[in-house]
């Protein structure tokens, strides 16, 4: 999510934490966000491009497939943890970067880079992040009390070639282990949501304080995030020429992308359609995974998000192919509800549903995954 509003209004009061055992489902975090949240900063959140027919298709797609178990699998426990580009995470339900945290909560990404290290995950810290990267990366560390934070960064290409890699050092210096850059981004998506609330700014007191004098001789500057059309394939060669870090690409969709990535040796994909904010009547992202695997799965992590709610969204993606799945929305509305403890709840619900639905698939653990046990009501069998 980067666009941004222009409007400023007052938010509400988050509900108290109390409470959080009587909400059981993503769905049921997001009607309550939409109560707490103004209705101008609700809208940013919640919509998408144009018509929206991507961000409906994204929980859609996953509808559409059915999972079909085995029996008599024989174990009391399940094993959900994975390894992705050398970082481990309890459970392949990662935070995928969204921007502006604190429209919803006070503390921001300090926040979420809290619940993300308790809840023992991945955070793709955003670049449009209203907490500078270092101050997140400094909650998740005390958070994570016994272990090192499982931080990476998502970015995107600037104009100027010496703003990214300044971003890289900030993203390394803070303890990032891997980039995440966005790619289906050239221009921005127009959300109509925004344009007829007139919300194109940010509130006064708030800025994407990673972009914060980003050459370190600008006291109090904060650059625009830059996009350009005339980026391509070549930029990211130049960006993995200045980095050791790993760099996966968010944003990939056609499988010719995915191959042409693989080929230029990119570690890792995220399939996104940017839970439908940027080009609209796009494929969901669960669609497209079964031949987007078959091209980049054996060669690099594929990991996906769009549209995930339950645990049983998580199975099916993981048995057709993906190696985690990343939440953005179900994040945000549980900030916006109980903050660090509602993005904590948001997590270890879905950690439930997946550890529930292993279990009733006859699964030992997330490897034993297979597209066998999805089928899809139009093409049978996957």
């Amino acid at each position: 999510m980067v666009s941004a509003p222009r409007r400023t209004t007052t938010p509400r009061t988050e509900e108290p934490p109390g409470a959080l055992e009587d909400l059981l489902t993503v769905r049921e975090f997001e009607a309550r966000a939409r109560r707490i949240l103004d209705p101008v900063h609700y809208d940013y959140i919640a919509g998408g491009a144009r018509d929206e027919v991507t961000v409906r298709a994204n929980e859609a797609g996953f509808a559409r497939l059915s999972l079909l178990p085995r029996v008599l699998g024989g174990t009391a426990e399940r094993d959900s943890a994975v390894s992705i580009l050398g970082t481990r995470a309890s459970m392949p339900v990662l935070v995928s970067p969204t921007a502006f945290h604190r429209l919803v909560c006070a503390e921001g990404e300090i926040a979420t880079g809290r619940a993300a290290a308790r809840a023992d995950t991945i955070l793709i810290a955003s670049m449009a992040s209203t907490v500078a990267i270092r101050e997140v990366a400094a909650a998740a560390r005390a958070a994570a009390t016994d272990r090192d934070p499982a931080l990476w960064f998502q970015l995107y290409l600037q104009p100027d070639p010496q703003d990214t890699l300044a971003l890289v050092r900030r993203a390394a210096a803070a303890g990032c282990t891997a980039l995440v850059v966005t790619v289906d981004s050239p221009v921005l998506g127009v959300n109509e949501r925004n344009v007829r609330n007139r919300f194109h700014d940010l509130p006064p007191g708030l800025a994407c304080e990673n972009l914060r004098n980003l050459r370190g001789d600008e006291p109090d500057t904060v650059r625009r995030i830059g996009m350009s059309p005339e980026l391509n394939w070549d930029d990211v060669d130049r960006l993995r020429a200045h980095t050791k870090l790993p760099v996966l690409l968010k944003g990939v969709l056609h499988p010719e992308d995915a191959r042409i990535a693989v080929d230029r040796g990119v570690d890792g994909l995220l399939l996104s359609n940017h839970g439908g904010r940027q080009l609209d009547t796009v494929p969901a992202t669960i669609e497209l995974l079964p031949e987007f695997a078959a091209v980049a799965g054996r060669k690099v992590p594929v990991l996906l998000d769009g549209g995930v709610r339950r645990g049983t969204d998580v199975v099916k993606a993981l048995a057709l192919g993906a190696t985690a799945v990343g939440i953005g929305r179900p994040l945000v509305w549980g900030l916006a509800v109980a903050g660090e403890e509602g993005a904590l709840r948001v997590l270890e619900l879905l950690r439930a549903e997946l550890d529930h639905t292993l279990a009733l698939c006859g699964a030992r653990g997330v490897k034993d995954l297979t597209p066998d046990l999805v089928r899809s009501a139009q093409a049978g069998a996957r």
